[in-house]
């Protein structure tokens, strides 16, 4: 298997390991996520020093836990900016195939740039901090805010895509217009309008600007998590999950779609990235799709949902759980509780789906000759476990335990780990203790590589968030904003169709938004935007956190499903290039199987025990009552896959369709016993119809299921 977490320009021989669509895939991931670029020489070494100095710095803030936030936020923006224009080249200069292998002068001149516009804020930071804002005395002051407002909006251009700069474009544009403004004119209802230097020192200097809580969260906590996930992959972690996933369910009906989505499941409690888990386990996973009777499409698909729910794996979450923590001022370990049960949820309903589609396919399981022996497997890498282990367990059963502490102690753990595994090994195989050792230090740089080549555009990205944040709150555009989704509800007399209105127009945006912008970039501008406007209209507590997560939890959810939204679904052209399918086909099929994410999201707003909310306070569910709550669900779940795959013990007429889905829906809201048993009771109507069908086919017809 190759090693997805080893950046290209590490390892010249890599290529020659792959197939043309391998390739083609870790090209997708590299533009999108780690770089294009694959450096040589000076060059790539300077990249590898910039890498590694910025794990170490982000470990030793954590160790030490007093660097002031806005000195820690501008040097953590710092390193994104100087590794961002070495490694993303401009998009317009990226030529699939030909990757550029040098820094242009001007990216040099650019990074300088950047780089001192962010580390202008650390050094000056008293000066401005005691004025309260950019000294008008200093003029160099406005023209380093300035130049920090473009290099982010170029930065973000080059590294998350050209949706957020133009978003926040037109947000600026909108805060200079008025009669006070820079633009005047052109009047809004909202504001006055600002100048330029009354917004630079908004967006440069105030806690709700560039470097405010997102960027916050993200030089604290995030970064630690995300060098977590590239070092235990590095371990050998991912691939060990993969042999586990495959051992135990590679046998069963579908079991390659199975043992796809398990692994994926399992390298999503490390990995917060739909496209990197669907290289990292795809060149694998879809190829024996593929060979057991997927099609193409199917194969890519099933990677692709599978994949993109990984960002729903506590405790990472593609990043969002953190900002969501901080946004609802919970602790960490509250979030990623209330987050088990609907990403257990969301798995298990997609391992229906996976089933059904074997179903309508007629397949298979794989030979037990070619799958890995289980017992063989677990004795190879129970170890992996201590460092997870520790982590989760930690973190969820101490309620005082600092994240950032617990991930830095894992890291450490993982880095002895990684000596310790690689001398062990060449005692075996004759390397001697040197050279082992020498290996293991090389692959904890490589993995330091990784990490920080993955946090660049997350970094990025929350800080050019804070550009929209900022405007929204100086503006008070939020409020109108509610004011006009409050008259699109108002047409409506029902409370109950007014927030469903409200609903689907978050879930509409939340998908546009996230079809240009990563999943933690959309989460973050849709809890500023959004949320606040379906807890008006829905009459919620916005200090309550208990009545406020089921809200955040449905826009991260909706947020997630663009990875697989066509027509700019990342991963879903990744999966298309290992696989060898249609990219736009494999991405509608993938849509089509994360419609049930779109249900949970629905459930877990309108039923927030799915998140062990009882009685308006987080974790007040009792065990007793959750167990049945979630069994429902689940079945709830099995109805509308059954109803959108068209298929539940054979293929579906309208008349079945209808019911199954009536179920479903019933399900979503389990208000009394009476009305689940009345689901059941349509399950099983369906159940029986179709059953009495196959036994009255004429004989010679092959069953549609087993």
């Amino acid at each position: 298997m190759s090693d997805p977490t080893r950046p290209i320009s590490s390892d010249p021989s890599l290529e020659q390991q792959l197939s043309e669509g391998e390739k083609r895939a870790l090209e997708i991931v590299e533009a999108a996520e780690t770089g294009g670029r694959k450096l040589f020489g000076v060059q790539a070494a300077l990249v590898t020093l910039l890498a590694v100095a910025w794990c170490f710095f982000q470990m030793y803030a954590a160790q030490v836990g007093t660097i002031t936030p806005t000195i820690l936020r501008s040097i953590h923006l710092a390193f994104a900016f100087a590794l961002g224009f070495l490694v993303f080249p401009f998009p317009f200069r990226r030529r699939p195939g030909q990757p550029e292998t040098k820094v242009p002068w001007y990216d040099w001149i650019l990074a300088a740039v950047a780089t001192a516009s962010a580390l202008y804020f650390f050094l000056n930071y008293a000066g401005i901090a005691n004025n309260g804002g950019l000294r008008t005395d200093v003029p160099l002051d406005l023209w380093a805010a300035s130049a920090l407002v473009v290099m982010l909006l170029v930065a973000a251009w080059r590294t998350i895509g050209i949706a957020m700069p133009l978003i926040s474009v037109a947000f600026i544009l909108f805060a200079f217009m008025g009669a006070k403004g820079l633009i005047k004119g052109i009047q809004t209802p909202f504001h006055g309008g600002y100048t330029w230097p009354q917004l630079m020192g908004q967006l440069a200097t105030n806690t709700e600007g560039i470097f405010g809580t997102a960027i916050g969260v993200s030089a604290q906590i995030v970064f630690l998590f995300v060098l977590f996930g590239a070092v235990f992959d590095k371990l050998g972690a991912g691939d060990w999950f993969m042999r586990i996933a495959q051992g135990l369910l590679g046998s069963f009906r579908g079991g390659a779609a199975k043992a796809s989505i398990v692994s994926s499941a399992l390298n999503g409690i490390i990995s917060g990235s739909a496209v990197s888990n669907v290289v990292t386990g795809g060149n694998i996973t879809i190829g024996t799709m593929i060979r057991t009777g997927y099609s193409r499409e199917k194969a890519g698909a099933i990677e692709v949902a599978s994949s993109s729910n990984g960002q729903l794996m506590p405790p990472v979450m593609g990043a969002a759980a953190f900002i969501m923590a901080q946004n609802l001022n919970i602790e960490y370990r509250s979030l990623i509780l209330a987050a088990a049960i609907p990403a257990f949820l969301c798995y298990a309903g997609l391992l229906v789906v996976s089933h059904i589609e074997a179903l309508k396919l007629g397949l298979r399981g794989l030979p037990r000759s070619e799958l890995p022996r289980i017992r063989k497997t677990l004795m190879e890498g129970w170890y992996y476990l201590l460092p997870l282990g520790y982590l989760i367990g930690v973190l969820t059963a101490n309620p005082d335990a600092n994240p950032e502490r617990i991930a830095l102690n894992t890291i450490l753990m993982m880095m002895v780990m990684m000596i310790v595994q690689e001398v062990f090994w060449g005692s075996r195989d004759g390397r001697g203790f040197g050279k082992a050792a020498a290996d293991g230090l090389r692959k904890l740089i490589e993995a330091f590589e990784a990490g920080a080549r993955s946090m660049i555009g997350i970094a990025i990205a929350t800080a050019a968030a804070g550009i929209i944040v900022g405007i929204v709150t100086i503006t008070g555009l939020g409020f109108g904003l509610a004011d006009v989704v409050q008259g699109v509800a108002n047409l409506f007399s029902n409370q109950f169709v007014r927030i469903l209105v409200v609903l689907m127009m978050g879930q509409l945006i939340a998908l546009i938004l996230g079809m240009g912008l990563p999943t933690t970039a959309n989460y973050i501008l849709m809890s500023a935007l959004i949320v606040p406007i379906i807890a008006r209209i829905a009459g919620l507590d916005t200090g309550n956190p208990a009545q406020m997560l089921p809200v955040h939890m449905f826009v991260f959810y909706f947020g997630i499903m663009a990875d697989s939204t066509p027509p700019v679904a990342l991963a879903a052209f990744a999966a298309a290039a290992i696989s060898g399918g249609d990219p736009v086909k494999t991405g509608v099929q993938a849509f089509q199987y994360e419609l049930r994410t779109a249900l949970l999201a629905y459930m877990m707003f309108f039923n927030p025990q799915l998140l062990l909310i009882a009685n308006n306070r987080l974790g007040g569910l009792p065990l007793g009552e959750a167990i049945p709550m979630v069994i429902f669900a689940f079945i709830g779940l099995v109805a509308f896959s059954a109803a959108t795959l068209m298929y539940f013990h054979r293929r579906t007429n309208i008349v079945q369709f209808l019911m199954l889905l009536v179920a479903a829906f019933i399900l979503i809201i389990p208000t009394h016993i009476l009305y689940n048993l009345a689901a059941l009771g349509l399950m099983a109507i369906v159940y029986a119809w179709q059953r009495a069908g196959s036994r009255n086919e004429p004989p010679g017809r092959l069953p549609q299921a087993a």
